[in-house]
């Protein structure tokens, strides 16, 4: 009985940090938080779950086929290129993948929060320096 509490305790313990931890962006590690104009539009920013894609894609395919910049907020994403079918509206036409109807399914994010790759090393390294 009491090796079901040492299994039991340390696991909820674990399992309530998760539930209890807040996310200020509205995004998971590596998604690309993009704020080029949805604040200007009074929408949320969008969150472009990176690593959701990658694992169904090969990099090819959004950034050589599609002509994705390899940089967060490099590329002049407009909801009018996206109906165009440009850039997101590639795939999220209805047909590939859901339309742009559900506006709230890509933009999630908080409000005010920049255009990021969420979380980044890099950008944790560049944070201290810039706040200088």
């Amino acid at each position: 009985m009491r090796k079901r509490y040492q299994m039991v305790l340390p696991s909820i313990s674990i399992l309530l940090i998760f539930a209890f931890t807040v996310n200020d962006a509205g995004a998971e590690y590596g998604d690309v938080v993009i704020n080029n104009y949805s604040d200007e539009a009074g929408m949320r920013p969008v969150v472009f779950p990176h690593w959701f894609h990658r694992i169904r894609f090969r990099c090819k395919v959004c950034h050589a086929d599609l002509g994705f910049k390899f940089q967060a907020g490099g590329n002049d994403i407009t909801m009018l290129k996206i109906i165009d079918g440009e850039y997101c509206g590639a795939c999220h036409n209805g047909d590939i993948a859901w339309s742009v109807e559900n506006c709230n399914v890509c933009h999630s994010a908080t409000p005010g929060t920049k255009t990021q790759v969420h979380e980044s090393t890099l950008q944790k390294l560049i944070a201290p320096a810039a706040a200088k």
